[in-house]
């Protein structure tokens, strides 16, 4: 897909970010559509579905946490890739933003270049779309193409850090899968995430396919058994 055709929506109660950042992103050939508030940012994703949402955690009427939560919700809006944008604490911005759906948090402030590194990083499958590839194990099967999980018959949609830690730990069943290997696979050399990530996202799987799924190896990493 060629960035003119990749929209990129922008919520944020900031002129200032919406005018430095939307002009960074445009500069490199994007759509950039901007919100002003959490309310307007779900009403503009419905209507445009961008393909990337880049949401500020603290803004009036609704807040980024809440917005993206309503989004996760919309079937619509099940291939958008969603990032919070913020100036707030790692403990609180990372575990509360993955609760609500997030695939990845961008700091501020916000460097130029590193903004542009790390939107590329996330909007790479993008470039991918002729791969189809369809993963069955036991119960389970992941439909990479169309980002969607079938588990004991029912469909599921998954956030999608959510989705391909699980495509990479069902990619071969019983494999010890270690933490830095995961972080590699699923997040990239570009993304910087704290210790907790893998932690959070293996918490809401297990919560969604049962603990029995994955097993713990202390000190190691993770493995997925069916």
């Amino acid at each position: 897909m060629k960035k003119k055709d990749i929209k990129i929506l922008l919520v944020d109660d900031e002129p200032d970010i919406l005018e430095i950042v939307g002009y960074n992103l445009s500069n490199e050939g994007y759509q950039v559509i901007t919100a002003e508030n959490g309310q307007e940012g779900v009403k503009t994703a419905k209507k445009e579905l961008p393909h990337l949402i880049i949401l500020d955690v603290m803004m009036p009427e609704m807040d980024g946490i809440e917005a993206c939560e309503i989004i996760r919700k919309n079937p619509d809006l099940k291939n958008t890739i969603v990032t919070f944008l913020t100036a707030r604490g790692e403990d609180y911005s990372q575990v509360a933003g993955f609760d609500a759906g997030a695939d990845d948090y961008i700091t501020k402030p916000i460097k130029p270049k590193v903004l542009v590194s790390k939107v590329k990083a996330l909007l790479r499958r993008f470039k991918e779309e002729d791969v189809v590839d369809t993963v069955k194990v036991g119960s389970l099967e992941i439909n990479r193409d169309e980002y969607k999980i079938i588990y004991k018959g029912k469909e599921m949609i998954l956030p999608r850090k959510e989705f391909e830690l699980l495509s990479l730990l069902a990619s071969k069943p019983g494999k010890v899968f270690k933490r830095d290997e995961i972080l590699d696979a699923v997040w990239g050399n570009e993304v910087i995430v704290g210790g907790r990530t893998i932690d959070v996202h293996i918490r809401k799987l297990r919560e969604k396919l049962g603990d029995k799924s994955f097993k713990t190896i202390k000190g190691v990493g993770y493995k997925f058994v069916d």
